[in-house]
């Protein structure tokens, strides 16, 4: 008798729990993560107009960075032949790539002319990001709620800018962009008031989503956090303001699972989101103490997002973006890792047998549910995983490590 393979075994194993592997296969491969380009460079742009702000900071040296598009594109080339299956780019509107000078709210679609090009060629959808930090505009940490009429106008005209990029990209590249608006504004200390610069910040969106664009290319949505560095006792965007605006505005609501207290989780907030939204989109990162974005692991959170998204049937409800830059390791080895992992979690959770869960749950017989959840743990979802890499033509297990020492060797070391 032939013996079976390791990933013929696992089918086995799972098919007597009621688990399809090829089933499960399959609709990971449709699942299209989105890439953020920030990684690459430690979120420093092609601007070169000033240093992070807004409460972002890349920490780290490593050698390596990408310092310019032909490097930052390499890169992600390099990145994307170690990741299985098709998936998005994130483009934040500070990676414009174009000789003209213009200023943010005058970006129009031909400035991502290349990134649109790099994105056709690969099979890849793309996303897009107003860039509402680390510029001159927002030196003093307000920018869509600022006091300054002008100012806000200035922020205003780049957000409405941005939404005919993604639309631009959505329409080109056939993949519905999402549009994501992000603000760093806030305070440092206790608030004189807290109406008023949500109340801007309520007529800013307003005006920016007052032109309808067609659904069928791009999403449009907000995200909130909790706070942030100089803003630590008080932020405009706060999730109960976006929640409440995204409800009553028909646009999408993006949970970053490091915009949170410690003591709250995104993966218990999905379902409720389902329930009231047609589609939700998320930034997939890993908050070590605050809102640090570290590389995402294979970690609790991460396959509990992940099993939320699949038990709720809601795979093609989801946005999943990854948002993390860590310059103090390989900065191609972050992004494979955490997408890996983002991918890996998602067939952990394919490959669990949610009905028969479900039914111990609702007759309450929480024995046997405990046992069971406990003991899918350790199923083979490593096999099954080394057979999907294989199928896609990328290495299994650790072995995609040996080919980025080499690029780092061969390229990343050249750059100085």
């Amino acid at each position: 008798m032939k013996a079976m393979s390791r990933f013929e075994s696992a089918k086995e194993l799972y098919k007597a729990i009621g688990v399809d592997v090829d089933t499960a296969l399959k609709k990971l491969a449709g699942i299209r993560i989105s890439l953020h380009c920030w990684q690459g460079d430690d979120v420093s742009g092609f601007e070169n107009r000033s240093a992070l702000s807004g409460g972002i900071a890349a920490t780290g040296n490593y050698p390596g960075k990408a310092r310019n598009p032909d490097e930052l594109m390499a890169d992600i080339d390099q990145a994307l032949q170690l990741i299985p299956g098709k998936h998005k780019l994130n483009l934040h509107a500070s990676y414009a790539i174009t000789d003209e000078k213009v200023d943010r709210d005058q970006l129009k679609p031909r400035h991502f002319d290349q990134w649109l090009q790099f994105a056709r060629e690969r099979g890849l959808g793309l996303d897009f990001n107003p860039t509402l930090f680390s510029h001159p505009k927002a030196a003093d940490g307000l920018t869509l709620s600022h006091p300054d009429r002008e100012i806000r106008r200035f922020w205003i005209e780049h957000c409405k800018a941005s939404r005919k990029i993604a639309a631009y990209f959505g329409k080109e590249l056939g993949s519905v962009a999402l549009n994501n608006i992000w603000i760093p504004d806030g305070y440092k200390d206790v608030p004189a008031d807290r109406f008023t610069p949500r109340q801007r910040l309520q007529e800013s969106l307003d005006e920016i989503f007052s032109e309808k664009l067609d659904e069928k290319y791009i999403a449009d949505s907000v995200e909130s956090k909790v706070f942030g560095i100089g803003v630590e006792s008080y932020t405009v965007g706060s999730h109960e303001f976006y929640l409440n605006y995204a409800a009553r505005n028909h646009v999408l609501c993006l949970l970053d699972n490091g915009h949170y207290h410690p003591t709250e989780t995104v993966s218990d907030k999905i379902p409720s989101m389902l329930l009231f939204y047609e589609r939700l989109a998320l930034h997939v990162t890993r908050p070590v103490r605050w809102d640090s974005d570290h590389v995402v692991l294979f970690d609790d959170e991460t396959r509990e997002i992940a099993k939320e998204i699949v038990r709720c049937d809601a795979l093609d409800r989801v946005f999943i973006g990854l948002d993390f830059f860590d310059a103090s390791i390989n900065r191609i080895s972050a992004w494979v890792v955490g997408m890996r992992n983002m991918q890996k979690a998602l067939l952990f959770a394919l490959l669990l047998p949610h009905e028969k869960l479900k039914a111990l749950q609702n007759e309450g017989n929480f024995t046997e549910l405990m046992a069971l959840q406990e003991e899918l743990k350790l199923y083979p979802a490593g096999d099954v995983w080394n057979h999907f890499c294989e199928t896609h033509n990328v290495p299994p297990m650790q072995d995609w490590i040996k080919v980025v020492q080499g690029y780092e060797k061969n390229v990343l070391a050249k750059r100085g």
